[in-house]
Parts: C-alpha cells; structure tokens; sequence
C-alpha cells in the first residue's frame, strides 16, 4: 500500500514564507519534536507554548494576559490521560470566553452567568439559582424510565445545589403556561415538587414566597367546622 510522504518532513521541506520570517524554523522543530511523541503528555502543551510565547509578545499588547491563558490551559490539561481525550473534550465544551487582570470595578460587571448542570461541574459561586427544581423539570421526564435514570437524575440535582458556596436559591413554580393558549383564556399547569426534596427535609429550607403572601386573620373569629346532615340530604333527593 502506497503512503504519502511524513506531514512534518513535508513542512521542513517548504521555502520559508516570506511573512514567517524566524518563526518558521522555531515552528518546523516544534512539530518535529511533536510528531516523534518522545515527550509525555501534558509536556507536549509546553513546548508549544515556549514557541509561542515570543510572537504573542511582538504581536499582542495583552501578551501577558494571554500567556496566563495558556499557563491555565497547560494546568487544565494535567487532569486529562493524553492529547486526544484533552482536545476531545475541549472540542465538546470549549470555554466561551477566558477572564481578564482585575482592575477598577464597574457598575456593568455586575453579572449573571447561565449554565446548564452539566456545564457547571467544577465549577462554583457565592449564590446559585436552581431553577425549575419540579418533577417534570428534576427529575426530567425522559430520565424516570429506570431506577439507573432516576438515580442519575438525583445526582445531577446534587450537582447544581453543591455548586453554591454563600447562598443557595432553589425556584420551584407554582405553575407553568402551556405555549398553546386555550381560546377562553390561559391553560396552565400546577407544578409539584422534585421527589428528591421529600417533606421530611422541606423544613430545612425557608420558604420565600414571590409576590409576598400574607395570610388572612380576624382577630377574635376562629373557622368552625363545617358540619353536614347526610342524612337529610338522602331524604331530600328521594322526597323530590
């Protein structure tokens, strides 16, 4: 069977670009040094960053910012068994945006981040919202097929409030508005509370009602219980 010719002998055997100047040479022995995978990974991420580092530096004025950047990169790389599970799994959930230097606060950086459980792992914050925290929502209806599903389903919940390091809001709705609307007016749908907060442990939270409810009293009136005569009830239907 015929084969091509080595990628990175290939590349050594190009003209230099003219653009490329001496990082040309510094890239070739790069990827030569890369392609022979005598080094151990997450080693292999380093190299790559010292040839890089000194374009950033000519090129960009937050050169410093970025190196942290990749200083971050090569520590998250550490968790990950080889280079193809790390780029595997950066492909799948890559990062949308990487953080600045701190600098003077504004009143705009006040801000709300939105993420799913599962790209929450790991992570944490002062205060957490869970939202939807209702049967339906947690568990999920297409996750209460098996006992396996129901389980995952509970540690995922566990996830989400494990996440919060000051203050932990769980949100269960009253209520949910179908997306087709009866031709007489609104339909919707009461909610009901994840089995996995069963009433055993619902005293442990404090309940915050919004809008507030304020029940009502009449000082000096008590309600009485409602009695009722079954039997002149039936007397009556048959008397008719």
């Amino acid at each position: 069977m015929a084969t091509g010719p080595d990628p990175v002998w290939a590349l050594g055997e190009i003209p230099t670009p003219p653009r490329a100047a001496e990082g040309w040479t510094g890239l070739v022995e790069m990827f030569t040094q890369l392609s022979r995978r005598e080094t151990a990974w997450p080693i292999e991420l380093g190299y790559a960053r010292l040839w890089y580092e000194p374009l950033m530096e000519a090129i960009f004025e937050d050169a410093i910012i970025r190196q942290a950047d990749i200083l971050q990169l090569e520590q998250i790389a550490a968790g990950y068994q080889s280079r193809e599970k790390f780029l595997t799994e950066l492909t799948l959930d890559p990062p949308d945006a990487t953080s600045d230097q701190s600098g003077v606060p504004l009143l705009d950086e006040d801000y709300l981040i939105l993420s799913t459980i599962h790209s929450a792992k790991g992570q944490e914050w002062k205060s957490v919202h869970v939202l939807n925290v209702v049967d339906g929502c947690i568990p999920s209806d297409l996750g209460t097929g098996s006992t396996h599903e129901l389980e995952e389903e509970r540690r995922l919940l566990y996830v989400a409030m494990t996440r919060a390091k000051d203050e932990l809001n769980v949100i269960v709705p009253q209520r949910f508005f179908v997306t087709q609307q009866h031709k007489h007016g609104d339909r919707h749908l009461y909610a009901q509370r994840t089995r996995f907060i069963p009433r055993s442990i619902v005293p442990l939270f404090e309940d915050i009602l919004w809008p507030p409810v304020t029940p009502a009293y009449i000082d000096g009136l008590s309600p009485a219980p409602v009695r009722m005569d079954i039997g002149a009830q039936m007397r009556g239907m048959w008397s008719k």
